[in-house]
């Protein structure tokens, strides 16, 4: 069973992404806090990492990802960022033009369509 961890601090948009992605035979974890996400990515090593950016501190999920990608037995996990920045602040995501500044796999805008959500991660775990 392939494992996600989700991290994002409001619990409504975690259990709603749980439910989708239970539904889907993953099993899945939380993180409220970019040091939890950390710790715990550190402690189970899950196979993808549903991250959003703006929680404790606006730019907290960018951090996880820069702390991730220069740690060796972090580096290999697959980050879908899911995030709101562009409803909030007018700035958009795209990989093909940001994967230099911000190595993630994905960049899903909040409210994510479950189906989506679902591809996503199964093209990023590579099934």
């Amino acid at each position: 069973m392939k494992t996600i961890l989700i991290v994002d601090d409001d619990r409504d948009v975690y259990e709603s992404m749980k439910i989708v992605l239970e539904a889907e035979g993953y099993a899945v974890s939380w993180a409220t806090s970019g040091a939890e996400a950390l710790s715990m990515a550190r402690a189970s090593h899950p196979d993808l990492m549903i991250l959003d950016v703006m929680m404790e501190r606006d730019d907290e999920g960018f951090q996880v990802t820069y702390a991730m990608k220069k740690d060796r037995e972090l580096a290999c996990i697959p980050i879908v960022m899911v995030t709101s920045v562009a409803s909030r602040t007018g700035f958009s995501f795209d990989r093909s033009r940001d994967q230099d500044y911000l190595p993630v796999n994905e960049f899903l805008e909040k409210p994510v369509d479950p189906r989506v959500l679902v591809d996503t991660v199964r093209e990023n775990l590579g099934r």
